[in-house]
């Protein structure tokens, strides 16, 4: 046999090898697809709710505990000033300012200087002042007069008497234009076109109406100042009308702040007002709250109610429960394979990532434990 006819008889057989050799190390791969357990595939009911699952074992139950606990009802509201520690501070002189010692959210102390008034006031005030004091002392001369006359037999008695009216008349319009000098802030011994206005009581600044250069109103609206006592303030919250029976005047309600949520404040209920807000079916409910310090007007809380009578409630671990759609939810079985989404109402968080169902469910009660698992699955 020729070299050429050993070469064309090879060539095609060692191809043949190769082509064996490589198939067989294909076969020797794993493959990734063939070695994963199938994946659970949700088979949708007619009540769109219901769910056929294949592999139910994937999603393990656990049973709703007993848990019993005095009701809670929990509202919002909102923290204001008591409008009894609130007092405006006025000027009684009307004038010009031309100077202003404190500002809005300022803490005042009683007595403090908060603002200087330029007014014509004072120079109308004096002027009665001094003429009183004319009149006064005119007065008094001319009953010193009238009794030496009066003993001289010079005069009648009616004319000592009338000259004593005339006196005291006298002396009371210096009492007033005194008083008046006073209560404008005024030294009569001297007087002086300035008025100071000073802080009625210790507080915080809750409102400032004025500026320098702005013009006040003698007596007049608004106030250039409001300060308030923020020692004790109003907690204002919105109950609505199925709800009021969980409320009553003198008892307690916790109190959570949105920006100190760990902390817990105690407030008194201090009234129910009787009007019901015809739109919302809403009604004002007042507490009355120490301050330490952390409350500031305006402020956004939660107060939270207790009712007397103990209840029993449904708790399961806080995965159980799906927020979907702004609503709350949990997946019960209701045979082999299949689950229901049942809605749920929530209570309180527990310890140990535990959460009270207040309806939907009830102690014994099995749920998926980890719902958000079984809705990704639903999902696909």
């Amino acid at each position: 046999m020729s070299g050429r006819s050993i070469q064309h008889f090879v060539g095609p057989g060692i191809c043949i090898v190769l082509l064996a050799v490589l198939a067989g190390c294909h076969e020797g791969k794993p493959d990734p697809k063939a070695e994963a357990p199938p994946t659970a595939t949700v088979e949708p009911d007619l009540d769109a709710n219901n769910f056929k699952v294949d592999r139910p074992e994937q999603f393990p139950l656990v049973a709703a505990i007993e848990h019993k606990t005095a009701p809670a009802l929990n509202v919002t509201g909102v923290v204001q000033p008591d409008i009894a520690r609130a007092v405006p501070v006025i000027s009684l002189a009307a004038g010009r300012v031309i100077e202003v010692k404190a500002r809005l959210g300022d803490i005042v102390k009683k007595g403090q200087l908060l603002m200087k008034v330029q007014s014509n006031d004072v120079a109308g005030a004096y002027q009665a002042y001094r003429k009183a004091v004319n009149d006064e002392t005119l007065a008094r001369v001319n009953l010193e007069r009238q009794k030496l006359l009066y003993d001289k037999g010079a005069v009648a008695k009616s004319a000592v008497e009338q000259a004593e009216d005339v006196a005291k008349n006298t002396q009371a319009d210096l009492d007033a234009t005194t008083e008046q000098l006073k209560i404008l802030g005024v030294d009569k011994d001297h007087p002086s076109g300035i008025v100071d206005i000073f802080a009625p009581i210790s507080g915080v600044i809750t409102d400032q109406q004025v500026t320098t250069s702005a013009g006040v109103q003698g007596l007049g609206s608004p106030n250039p100042f409001t300060i308030s006592d923020l020692s004790y303030v109003w907690i204002i919250c919105d109950v609505y009308e199925n709800d009021l029976d969980a409320v009553r005047v003198g008892e307690f309600a916790d109190i959570h702040l949105n920006a100190f949520p760990n902390k817990t404040f105690k407030g008194k209920i201090d009234n129910i007002l009787p009007v019901l807000d015809p739109t919302m079916r809403t009604t004002k409910v007042r507490l009355e709250v120490p301050n330490p310090g952390e409350m500031r007007v305006g402020m956004f809380v939660t107060a939270t109610f207790y009712g007397k009578q103990a209840v029993t409630r449904s708790v399961v671990p806080s995965a159980a429960i799906l927020h979907l759609h702004d609503r709350e939810w949990v997946y019960a079985p209701i045979s082999a394979g299949r689950f229901k989404r049942l809605e749920v109402v929530t209570g309180s968080m527990l310890p140990n990532n535990m959460q009270e169902v207040v309806s939907g469910i009830k102690p014994g009660d099995q749920v998926v434990s980890n719902a958000l698992a079984l809705q990704n699955t639903v999902e696909q």
